[in-house]
């Protein structure tokens, strides 16, 4: 059982777009969506949007958080964390407080990692954002940042 056919069967019960669903339009939504079909339109929520590896979306995305398994071309932004897993592709900005790629995630845009809805007078001023990598590769070798002679 693959990593996405676990996390259908553990959200059974939540909102699901399946994947003979395509829409055209702007979709809102509240606590969590797992979206497995074609959207073309604007994705806005407070919420936890998982985008299946079926599902092909064009258009701009803002959310809480996001895992992205198939194919998103548009910016993306998110309050909390964004996950792209190792057979995504995201054509398109990323913003984020936290953002993890996973070895095998096509990425084409830029990213800024922000430090996330900051409040005024609170103690985030040394607090840094988080980047997590999950790429199983040794880190790279001291030679490779030698100076050139």
């Amino acid at each position: 059982m693959t990593e996405h056919q676990k996390y259908m069967a553990e959200h059974s019960g939540k909102d699901v777009l399946s994947s003979d669903v395509e829409i055209k339009g702007s979709i809102k939504f509240q606590k969590e969506l797992l979206i497995d079909g074609k959207v073309e339109g604007e994705i806005n929520s407070d919420g936890v949007l998982t985008i299946g590896e079926n599902a092909d979306i064009h258009g701009e995305i803002k959310t809480k958080s996001i895992t992205v398994y198939g194919k998103v071309h548009g910016n993306i932004t998110v309050g909390e964390r964004c996950e792209l897993k190792s057979r995504c592709t995201l054509q398109g900005d990323l913003k984020a407080a936290r953002l993890v790629i996973e070895e095998g995630a096509t990425f084409i845009g830029k990213s800024e990692v922000t430090s996330g809805k900051s409040v005024a007078g609170s103690n985030s001023a040394g607090s840094r954002p988080e980047i997590v990598r999950n790429d199983e590769s040794p880190a790279p070798s001291k030679a490779a940042f030698a100076s050139r002679s």
